[in-house]
């Protein structure tokens, strides 16, 4: 019987309401499988897109510059009628910013990630994850401009001859930036340590500090390692702060103190000028994106490798 209605229902209408929604189900869940997929290969298509862009101008730029010449040239003069094309300066800048980063960005990163892990109560832990993580979501022009603005002048009351652009500021403000990250992913990994490692090793009469270096650390290494590559790929691929503070001087030099002009600094001006299509400037846009491309996937990769290689099981 019908409740709504009144009128009495006969088990025939059941069954093949039954049926019409066990069809339905059954078409749906065939479908989701095809759908899933088409999510999941938006990401992959996107980056043969990507890659085949990069691939196609490329090609076309090393059609008028010599590979050997982009790649061992250290002049890169890309305007007037004699333009000389070379990547080692810019390849030099990136490498400084990028180790000047992580001399900052990996001891501090790992000394906040063992004080969370292995020192800090619960609570303090749950407030001051999320406040040191607050500086993950600055966007990084603010960063740029306080590079430029409040730490190149402060450094240059120590040093009387860094210039008003350089590498050194910018570097130093990058592995402030690049903190969060690896204190975040270094403090998982070792929390995901077993407790019964920490317990055997006090109850054998190791110190905290023991435990922490001794037992604790090798233990969470590969994920440590991992949040160092990633961190040196995050710093790689920064553009607003080394365009902002950096310069854009296409110096080959190693001398921190002067102006030098990283990878992605380069695209930012080359995209921001009046580069005709189909110009040698125009595609060495993309030949400087393609090496970029290149060095942040090998970093990735090799983060990848190494969390496999030193990956423990417990």
């Amino acid at each position: 019987m019908d409740h709504k209605s009144g009128k009495p229902i006969k088990v025939s209408e059941l069954i093949q309401e039954k049926k019409k929604s066990k069809n339905f189900n059954q078409t749906f869940e065939k479908l989701i499988p095809g759908i899933l997929l088409g999510i999941a290969a938006i990401s992959i298509l996107t980056t043969i897109g990507i890659l085949l862009t990069l691939l196609t101008e490329t090609i076309n730029f090393f059609r008028e510059v010599p590979f050997l010449d982009f790649f061992t040239g250290t002049q890169l003069k890309p305007l007037g009628e004699n333009a000389v094309f070379g990547v080692l300066p810019l390849l030099t800048g990136t490498l400084i910013s990028t180790a000047i980063a992580m001399v900052v960005a990996i001891p501090i990163g790992l000394m906040t990630a063992v004080f969370l892990s292995e020192y800090a109560s619960e609570k303090l832990r749950r407030t001051l994850k999320p406040m040191l993580e607050v500086l993950a979501g600055i966007p990084t022009i603010v960063y740029g401009f306080f590079a430029f603005t409040f730490v190149t002048p402060l450094l240059r009351s120590f040093i009387p001859g860094l210039e008003p652009t350089n590498i050194l500021s910018p570097g130093l403000v990058m592995g402030i930036m690049i903190i969060p990250m690896v204190a975040s992913l270094s403090e998982d990994a070792m929390s995901a340590v077993p407790n019964t490692m920490r317990e055997g090793a006090l109850a054998l009469g190791a110190t905290k500090l023991e435990v922490t270096w001794k037992v604790v650390v090798p233990a969470a290494i590969s994920g440590i390692i991992a949040s160092f590559v990633l961190g040196i790929s995050r710093a790689i691929g920064e553009t607003m702060i080394v365009a902002i503070a950096s310069g854009s001087s296409k110096n080959f030099t190693f001398d921190v103190t002067q102006s030098m002009q990283t990878m992605t600094a380069y695209i930012v001006e080359v995209t921001g000028g009046e580069a005709a299509a189909g110009t040698t400037l125009y595609y060495s846009l993309y030949a400087v994106a393609m090496t970029l491309f290149v060095f942040t996937l090998v970093m990735n990769l090799l983060a990848q490798y190494i969390s496999r290689k030193f990956r423990e099981e417990y």
